[in-house]
């Protein structure tokens, strides 16, 4: 039999260290697991796990990520309720996956409890977790909007998610708190509010958009949204960092196709963090809402900047804001800083604008 190359062995390695990780994170918590016992755990040196993930932190975040992006797809409804219907499905499917005060100190509570902790103890995360839930709240209210159209739900969202949000750290600090119905009830009222949400016609900083005509042969990647495997063709693609990843909306609210390659100047951390936070939302998302048709709307974890590059942007950090247009599978259009998705979303091909 032949032996493993070199990268199905990485490969097995990691999935071992994840396997070995799960457990004792499940068992002990994030905090009184140790490095070493992992490795032991998964018959591997100290330095092999290291070799996959550069700290505790980092193989935590992955392991959650993991679970999350393989968690059974739940079936999608068949009709397309009310907006007020689906958002208490929403919040109905994210307040049944709490523990309860009977299993508060079950290996699964155990090994969600210091996640939000451990996000707080550091701006390194703090800051890209923000942009992140802002992504969440987005998808949420984009959701909402095709179902009552005419007005941005996005701040209703923002309020949604709070509320869950806040129920999560309830349940894990006070078991048996509150009662889910009335959580999900509310939920759905929070629709009934007028939060002043407009949305400006032209962003307050709109960068300059170039006719370029760039080749544009991308690999495949990751939809965190669907799981599958794409492609991108035309449309928008925008290379966004994590301190400006909600930046995506501009293209969106213009009517183009986008997708979001996800950067990051520290891949091994907080890229499974921005797995985690999409694949989770999705799970709730998936039995509340029918996906959508038009406009497509694609987000990948582009953590080895390869979706970038194929764009054109061969250096990345989480300040990174670069868009391009693909029409006729060539790359038309280039805009970078501040408004740079408005600027490409609105470009209507080489040399020619939509009237901005």
């Amino acid at each position: 039999m032949a032996g493993l190359s070199r990268a199905e062995t990485q490969e097995r390695n990691r999935a071992k260290v994840l396997a070995a990780a799960r457990d004792e994170f499940a068992r002990r918590g994030f905090r009184d697991t140790k490095i070493d016992v992992i490795a032991e755990r998964a018959e591997l040196t100290r330095g092999a796990v290291y070799s996959n993930f550069p700290g505790k932190r980092a193989l935590y975040f992955a392991v959650l990520a993991e679970l999350a992006e393989h968690a059974p797809r739940p079936a999608t409804p068949a009709s397309h309720p009310g907006a007020p219907d689906a958002l208490a499905a929403f919040a109905r499917a994210w307040v049944a996956r709490l523990p309860l005060a009977t299993d508060s100190d079950s290996e699964e509570a155990r090994l969600t409890r210091e996640l939000l902790p451990e996000i707080l103890a550091d701006e390194h995360t703090r800051r890209p977790f923000a942009q992140l839930m802002r992504i969440d709240a987005i998808l949420l209210g984009l959701a909402l909007e095709r179902l009552r159209p005419g007005r941005r739900l996005v701040r209703v969202a923002e309020a949604a998610l709070t509320t869950l949000h806040g129920a999560s750290q309830l349940a894990a600090a006070a078991p048996g708190f509150g009662e889910p119905f009335h959580i999900v009830t509310a939920c759905a009222r929070l629709l009934e509010l007028d939060l002043g949400d407009d949305w400006p016609a032209t962003p307050p900083i709109t960068a300059h958009a170039r006719a370029v005509d760039e080749p544009w042969d991308p690999q495949g990647a990751l939809d965190l949204l669907t799981g599958e495997t794409v492609r991108p063709g035309d449309g928008v693609v925008t290379v966004l960092g994590l301190h400006r990843a909600a930046a995506f909306e501009e293209a969106v609210r213009a009517g183009a196709d986008v997708t979001v390659a996800l950067v990051t100047s520290d891949p091994g951390e907080l890229a499974p963090l921005a797995r985690l936070a999409v694949a989770d939302l999705r799970v709730c998302l998936d039995q509340a809402f029918q996906a959508p048709r038009e406009p497509r709307l694609r987000i990948v974890s582009d953590a080895g900047g390869t979706l970038a590059a194929a764009a054109g942007v061969t250096a990345v950090s989480d300040a990174t804001e670069t868009a391009v247009r693909v029409e006729g599978g060539r790359i038309v259009a280039r805009a970078e800083g501040f408004g740079a998705c408005h600027a490409v979303a609105v470009e209507s091909g080489p040399g020619r604008s939509s009237g901005r």
